[in-house]
């Protein structure tokens, strides 16, 4: 350690400057053991999520984490929800959290991705004022239809969508949402007419797909996995490369030759600017220990959702790739709320 006080003849124990350089000393020695006590024993982790409390896939799979990355952690999580705006509240207030290693964001692919495009002013940039931990979980978009349509097969979907231009309508939870985005990317990619329909819940929109109300949805896999196991509706393709768990026997996109219809909704972990390695280290280390749990794994994919992890380069290589390509999305389709 360098020496930053200096005395050639101590004379004395005494006075301002020998006291000065034993503080500055005690510091030296000090900070480097301070800075490996993150988290302090007693203090809280605050984790914002931007959606409501209680319900949805995105507040499940943030409390999934945070429980067991507390273990990990010897830390207690507490959950802050703050809905809103397509998750620009939540967003926002992260960004304007404090740098300290105590506040952090889980967030998703609309929030992070799908709004740099589609809003004029957010209150925050995702790659600028957030620092990227790691990517959490999966949740892929899926194909399903009215049992009264006449098609099983992407192809036929295909044929039926070209010969009916403008007369088939697809249901969403609102403008900007993932299932949106998804038969927005599937026009953009074949050049077909549907009408978004977007409703106030995935249960309503849901409904109204059993009832032939809509004809088709770009659903996520835990909204309608029930239905199609019981029959209800028709799936026709996970937007994925791999099949889900919890619909082992419907195909990829991939599989049935359509590999440019892919959309999901991911989960990732950030933190504020300025937040201290050594947190952001350690918040990486414990996600991924999470991640490969069996008892873990197993919780995401009773729920539909594939576990990720990884580098924090991975989530902001991938964050940057999602940028670019809803963004060609939402502007294709002049898709704007402000």
């Amino acid at each position: 350690m360098r020496a930053l006080c200096h005395f050639t003849r101590p004379t004395s124990t005494k006075g301002p400057s020998f006291l000065a350089c034993l503080l500055v000393a005690a510091a030296q020695l000090t900070t480097p053991a301070q800075a490996q006590e993150w988290p302090t024993a007693g203090r809280n982790i605050r984790l914002i999520v931007p959606s409501p409390g209680g319900s949805g896939t995105g507040d499940t799979i943030a409390r999934i984490a945070a429980e067991e990355m507390g273990k990990r952690l010897k830390a207690n999580f507490v959950i802050d929800n703050k809905p809103g705006a397509n998750g620009n509240i939540g967003a926002t207030a992260a960004a304007q959290a404090p740098g300290d290693g105590y506040n952090f964001l889980f967030s998703w692919a609309g929030t992070l991705a799908v709004n740099q495009a589609m809003y004029k002013q957010m209150g925050y940039d995702s790659q600028r004022d957030f620092v990227p931990i790691g990517l959490v979980a999966d949740v892929p978009n899926i194909l399903v239809v009215n049992n009264d349509l006449p098609v099983k097969t992407v192809d036929e979907f295909v044929r039926h969508v070209r010969a009916n231009p403008g007369k088939l309508s697809y249901g969403s939870t609102g403008i900007g949402s993932s299932m949106h985005l998804a038969g927005e990317l599937y026009s953009r990619e074949y050049g077909a007419q549907m009408v978004h329909v977007p409703f106030s819940n995935p249960g309503n929109a849901t409904t109204n797909l059993i009832s032939g109300e809509i004809h088709l949805m770009f659903q996520l896999i835990p909204g309608i996995a029930s239905q199609v196991k019981a029959g209800r509706v028709r799936a026709i393709g996970v937007m994925a490369a791999q099949r889900s768990p919890a619909l082992p026997d419907v195909p990829t996109m991939v599989e049935l030759g359509a590999p440019k219809l892919m959309s999901s909704t991911w989960f990732a972990l950030l933190a504020p600017k300025g937040t201290p390695v050594v947190a952001l280290e350690r918040m990486n280390a414990a996600l991924n220990d999470t991640l490969a749990d069996p008892a873990v794994k197993k919780r995401l994919s009773d729920i539909g959702a594939s576990p990720l992890g990884g580098t924090p380069k991975q989530l902001a290589d991938h964050l940057a790739a999602e940028i670019d390509k809803w963004g060609r999305v939402v502007r294709d389709a002049k898709i704007s709320v402000q």
